[in-house]
């Protein structure tokens, strides 16, 4: 791992405290009573991230080690424990030190109350270094308690930051991930399908062939997708003769059937749509029909039923 995304580790934890309600860096926040100089909630929240985007800008590593309580911990993402202020602070001069100018943008993302003095804090971070350059992501999870009025770290727990992904869109299309066969794949007119996950969940693909006598004569590659704006699941289908394809998916009640209506593009410029049926009959069997088919207006019958199996 390098020092710059060492430094984005580290520094995650700290600017989070710069949301939470209370006084000056380092130093003890007034007393509840003295209105004079106990700032508003609202008040304290921005004085407190100006006071943090301070002491980052300028690269102090004293000032941003306060934000702990003295005996307080911070685990990186590696692992790796630091105890206490002295090597907190420690951390943050070597790594300043070699990240001159970083600058550190944070989202809290839920803060939880324990009792009333101790919190737990969720958010995420992203560490841009001097002139630019590649973002360092991180996730974290602090415990803040409160001592003589103010808020301190008691600990910081940094986790890899994973891509945002819509795989909870797709949980009742999972019974379909694997590979797939036609029942009658050796006699007649058949199919094969597997469906995957690609990178990060945010998309199931698929490929698929027909066949005839267990050969494979025309096919192609789906990728499904959700559609966050219109909120359905959605797919784009590249056919190996040359034609292209989008359809919309809409479940039944239990979902144990799907109807993908499709338009499509032949190699040859007709202009295609119909119905993809798809049941599950049960967890190693479906079957798929095409229905409702038009090609350049026209009607036209629909397909048969294909049988398939969960193939081992």
């Amino acid at each position: 791992m390098t020092t710059r995304t060492t430094l984005g580790l580290a520094l995650c934890g700290a600017a989070a405290l710069a949301v939470a309600q209370f006084s000056t860096a380092g130093r003890p926040a007034a007393a509840p009573d003295d209105k004079a100089k106990t700032a508003a909630p609202a008040e304290a929240k921005g004085a407190r991230a100006a006071e943090f985007v301070a002491a980052f800008d300028k690269g102090d590593a004293k000032a941003v080690a306060a934000f702990w309580t003295p005996d307080g911990d911070y685990v990186d993402q590696l692992g790796r424990r630091y105890k206490g202020r002295a090597e907190i602070e420690k951390l943050y001069a070597k790594l300043f030190a070699a990240n001159k100018g970083a600058k550190l943008t944070v989202a809290v993302t839920s803060v939880r109350a324990v009792g009333t003095d101790a919190a737990i804090e969720d958010g995420t971070t992203q560490v841009t270094p001097a002139g630019g350059g590649a973002t360092t992501t991180g996730t974290f999870t602090a415990v803040l308690v409160k001592k003589g009025g103010a808020w301190f770290f008691e600990s910081v727990r940094e986790t890899v930051a994973h891509p945002a992904t819509h795989a909870e869109h797709f949980e009742e299309l999972e019974w379909l991930l694997g590979d797939w066969e036609g029942e009658a794949a050796e006699k007649g007119a058949s199919g094969v399908a597997s469906y995957e996950w690609a990178e990060n969940g945010n998309f199931i693909v698929s490929h698929f062939a027909a066949t005839l006598n267990g050969e494979p004569v025309a096919g192609g590659t789906q990728w499904i997708g959700w559609d966050a704006v219109d909120k359905q699941v959605r797919s784009w289908s590249f056919y190996s003769g040359g034609g292209f394809g989008e359809a919309v998916w809409a479940k039944d009640k239990d979902a144990a059937k799907w109807t993908l209506k499709t338009t499509a593009r032949t190699a040859d410029g007709k202009k295609v749509s119909l119905a993809n049926v798809i049941t599950m009959v049960d967890a190693d069997h479906l079957t798929w029909q095409p229905t409702q088919v038009t090609v350049d207006g026209a009607a036209a019958p629909d397909g048969p039923v294909v049988k398939m199996k969960r193939a081992k």
